[in-house]
């Protein structure tokens, strides 16, 4: 009997730490060479892939997919730089890795960019191009040496838990929203797909050529980054501002019971920055990985920030589409703000969340007040990332600003710019009634905590016509 087949440590412990059986250690493994040109083609979808959601994320009406969009490319940035140092380790100068690997990744990742609709973008993502890649990382994974390759097979092995947590959404998007009718109507199409998959090899090339990839474009018109946020039909009547959270939650006078609700609206409408903050990520160009790695986990942040709002008013019975979602922040920002300037304004507000007695802190301790340990709950971890969000903020825009200050000063009055006589703008050009909703919201939340509604704060009508929500005069 060879001496491999039954190979033990000392006393029986797993010899090579139990990485693999001795044969194995013998038969597999992969060649520098092999290893990185295949780290290489995940570094790059990687890295084109979590952009090209960005970019969907301000257009995408769909709610749900706005924030699974979120997710999935912070999901997808996290790996890029880990995948880049990876080739850099293995006497492998990290050149020509800022363009693609192979010319017919690019065709179909442009393709995938350029879908025209909803239920292509979806198919091209989550049956395509998302499936290829956790293929190809599951191949490196059996093929690898995990002694000889240990980084690689780590690095690979952390990739393809987040990635297969994408296709586990993937394949539940495509069964909730594509039917018969379209797979029918972009066959064509994923043939395309799948032609330019194996023209080169596989996503990871390491499966025979069997096509060659076409160079005329299947979709003839590039897409468009729209400014203008999209949002479905649940969303409703969303330049009314009429109802200044701010404005109640800062009245000492008023009991944390019913701030709850306001801290839940604050939480939900947060559906504004990951929809502006696409905006600035996709303007801004040249910048070193880091700082999209970081403004897209920002813009994760504040999606997860959107949902806490949601699960807060699921925990109280109350149907968060009975409360308008205001999409001014986002839509006035976009489209009549610099990139610079939006960020400033983003990056003001961030700042301004730091005092203890009007930002962060105060609103965690009004949660802690209600006896709430969800309200509670959301707003420690809103807290905690929020101060994240600011030193990303000071380490990004503020030097191009010329320090804190003049950052600052600037965000202000770009935010007061943006502003400036909305509410009777915005009622003027017959886009809202500024609605009160507040008393209908809180009457439902009362019957839930089964009290009686206070008079006083039933009738709470403070709207945003004269204030911003740091309630400076605007």
């Amino acid at each position: 009997m060879p001496v491999t087949t039954d190979y033990k440590g000392y006393k029986g412990l797993p010899a090579i730490v139990g990485l693999h059986k001795m044969e194995d250690a013998i038969d597999k493994g992969l060649t520098v060479s092999e290893s990185v040109n295949r780290l290489k083609r995940y570094h790059w979808t990687a890295k084109r892939l979590s952009l090209i959601l960005i970019g969907r994320i301000t257009s995408m009406p769909i709610y749900e997919l706005k924030m699974a969009f979120s997710m999935h490319a912070h999901l997808l940035a996290e790996h890029v730089e880990p995948f880049f140092n990876r080739v850099r380790e293995m006497r492998e100068p990290p050149y020509g890795m800022d363009e693609t690997p192979h010319v017919a990744m690019d065709i179909v990742l442009n393709e995938i960019q350029n879908a025209p609709t909803t239920e292509a973008l979806i198919l091209g993502i989550y049956q395509y191009i998302i499936p290829a890649l956790v293929s190809g990382l599951e191949r490196h994974i059996a093929d690898n040496n995990k002694l000889f390759d240990h980084p690689t097979y780590r690095i690979c092995k952390l990739a393809l838990s987040d990635i297969k947590e994408i296709e586990d959404y993937g394949q539940k998007a495509i069964k909730a929203l594509i039917s018969a009718d379209d797979l029918i109507a972009y066959h064509d199409w994923m043939c395309y797909l799948e032609i330019g998959l194996n023209s080169m090899g596989g996503l990871d090339g390491t499966q025979p050529v069997s096509v060659v990839a076409s160079d005329e474009l299947f979709w003839k018109e590039a897409y468009l980054f729209d400014f203008i946020p999209q949002r479905d039909e649940r969303f409703f009547d969303g330049y009314n501002m009429r109802v200044n959270a701010e404005a109640f939650l800062f009245d000492r006078d008023i009991d944390a019971l019913p701030k709850t609700l306001m801290l839940y609206f604050k939480r939900m409408r947060e559906i504004n920055v990951p929809e502006m903050m696409a905006s600035i990520v996709h303007e801004t160009k040249d910048k070193p990985w880091e700082y999209y790695r970081e403004m897209i986990r920002q813009i994760w942040d504040e999606a997860r920030h959107a949902m806490m709002g949601e699960v807060g008013f699921a925990s109280l019975d109350i149907d968060w589409k009975k409360i308008p979602m205001d999409v001014t922040w986002c839509h006035i920002l976009n489209t009549e703000l610099s990139n610079k300037e939006r960020h400033a304004v983003l990056f003001y507000i961030e700042q301004g969340l730091m005092p203890a007695k009007t930002g962060k802190k105060y609103e965690w301790e009004v949660a802690v007040a209600t006896t709430n340990r969800l309200t509670e709950l959301i707003q420690d971890y809103d807290w905690a990332d929020e101060v994240l969000h600011a030193r990303i903020g000071r380490d990004w825009i503020v030097p191009e600003l010329g320090g804190q200050d003049k950052a600052l000063e600037f965000g202000n009055r770009a935010w007061d710019k943006a502003l400036t006589n909305r509410y009777d703008q915005f009622e003027q050009e017959g886009r809202t009634k500024h609605h009160n909703w507040w008393p209908e919201i809180y009457s439902e939340a009362c019957k839930h905590w089964e009290i009686e509604p206070d008079p006083e704060v039933l009738n709470f009508d403070i709207s945003y016509r004269e204030s911003r929500p740091d309630q400076q005069k605007v």
